[in-house]
């Protein structure tokens, strides 16, 4: 039984006693790592979601015949949606960065990450509708002649990676919210 490992507890001393404010023990605060809520690193991630959003839309509203497919449709009103997502909290990270405010409440964490988890979803699940749409009237119809596929591929995949772009900033949310 020499081989089992036994766990040994260390003991832990007491903190000193503080004879008041001059004396109080300083409490060290864990670093911000780029790419949480008032970082730069969020609000470079939030103005990459709202470009690639942008262009998405702008690509699509282009189009003159994107309103007769649904899915086509779904994308605009999703993408519209992120942009609007990621522009206001790109509103909230430019404040926390002016006056230097640490954004580290539960509350806002628990706000950002749902808010990044839903909408994130959601133009994931519209960029996917529309790829599909896209690979059925170029590769099954072959009817991409007749139709901007161009144009719809192009914004297909500036919503993927405005998509993409959303996830690190749901999952560093998601890591702090659980962290705390």
């Amino acid at each position: 039984m020499s081989s089992v490992s036994r766990p040994t507890v260390h003991p832990v001393e007491a903190p000193p006693l503080t004879d008041g404010p001059q004396n109080a023990l300083i409490r060290v605060r864990m670093k911000d790592v780029q790419g949480m809520p008032g970082t730069r690193g969020s609000l470079s991630l939030r103005l990459t979601q709202f470009v690639f959003g942008l262009v998405s839309i702008c690509v699509m509203a282009t189009t003159s015949d994107f309103r007769s497919v649904t899915a086509f449709r779904y994308l605009v009103g999703a993408v519209s949606v992120q942009i609007l997502w990621s522009l206001a909290m790109a509103v909230v990270d430019i404040y926390a960065l002016l006056v230097r405010r640490s954004l580290r409440k539960q509350i806002i964490f628990r706000l950002f990450t749902i808010g990044d988890g839903i909408i994130s979803t959601l133009t994931f699940a519209a960029a996917c509708a529309s790829a599909g749409i896209t690979v059925l009237i170029d590769n099954d119809l072959d009817k991409c002649s007749m139709n901007h596929c161009a144009r719809f591929q192009t914004a297909t995949a500036m919503a993927y990676i405005s998509s993409f772009a959303m996830m690190p900033s749901f999952l560093l949310n998601f890591w702090s919210l659980a962290s705390q």
